[in-house]
């Protein structure tokens, strides 16, 4: 019996026969911290590759969404996105209060004429990373374009970032107990729009078009999102509840938390920027199996 407790003991501590290895330091641990960086290829990004011009920058982004966080949903930074004439960015993000599920989709008309989609959804809670993450990068019909080309043209983006519901009798804030949060961005060349919308059928109502072509732009690419939005991008009802808003005399006027818009930049000269030949390939990135030796004969 202490024999056999013994060995219990010792592999308790990992020092019986059998344990796993650590590996060990390398020979040279400078090298390898100096050893060049094996980036994989990002194949879809459809303004990825964009070098800027002597004077030209990002839009300015104030959405509440930092970069690190559009890297953790696998996403390149929208506050890193060079967005030229002729360029739309469409970015909706949906956050239900009674789940951890969250999604975010990002449609993009580029100036040649193609629209793209990149979309996530998965469950942001309890771990470091994104719990069964579902990632749809694909290419979108005319379309479904001609669907954000509508919304962005909207004058809802004059509308405040924060609203209230008033009625003629004292406004009412939106309590989120059982709906969804909406975070909606427009940007375009030198400026960015961001509104936030919660719970109420009228607020949300409101950006109804936004979020239904920002939400159904990637269905189709993936039973597991068409499972969520097949029925949840339609805000027919949101719309009507909006609608009867106005029709009785009310109005969403701002929140007292609203805050301004980000301020617009300059938006630089056509001729200064370097051509867009050198955009990324936008195919979806395809895993491919390591060349196979030929047998021996």
């Amino acid at each position: 019996m202490p024999a056999l407790r013994l060995i219990a003991l010792l592999a308790a501590f990992g020092l019986a026969g059998g344990a796993a290895a650590q590996p060990g330091p390398p020979v040279d641990p400078a090298a390898w911290w100096s050893a060049k960086v094996v980036v994989p290829e990002d194949r879809f990004d459809p303004l990825g590759r964009r070098r800027p011009g002597p004077h030209e920058v990002p839009p300015p982004i104030d959405n509440g969404v930092d970069p690190l966080m559009y890297r953790l949903w696998g996403l390149a930074p929208l506050q890193t996105q060079l967005v030229r004439r002729g360029d739309i960015i469409l970015e909706v993000w949906a956050r239900p209060s009674d789940t951890v599920r969250q999604t975010v989709s990002r449609v993009i008309l580029r100036r040649d004429g193609r629209a793209f989609v990149q979309a996530r959804v998965g469950l942001a809670c309890c771990s470091p990373q994104i719990a069964r993450r579902v990632d749809i990068d694909a290419a979108l019909p005319p379309e479904a374009a001609a669907q954000v080309k509508t919304a962005a043209e909207s004058a809802v983006w004059d509308a405040p970032r924060l609203v209230v519901i008033d009625e003629g009798e004292g406004a009412v804030d939106d309590l989120c107990v059982g709906g969804v949060g909406y975070d909606v961005t427009l940007v375009t060349p030198g400026r960015s729009r961001h509104l936030r919308r919660a719970c109420s059928a009228e607020a949300v109502g409101q950006v109804a078009d936004a979020l239904a072509a920002g939400l159904s732009a990637p269905l189709g690419q993936d039973p597991r999102y068409d499972v969520l939005y097949a029925r949840a991008a339609d805000f027919t009802r949101e719309r009507e509840a909006y609608g009867a808003l106005v029709a009785r005399g009310g109005r969403l006027k701002a929140a007292a938390s609203d805050k301004p818009q980000a301020r617009p930049v300059p938006v630089a000269p056509e001729t200064e920027l370097p051509p867009d030949d050198a955009l990324a390939p936008t195919e979806p990135m395809v895993p491919t199996s390591p060349p196979q030796p030929e047998p021996r004969r």
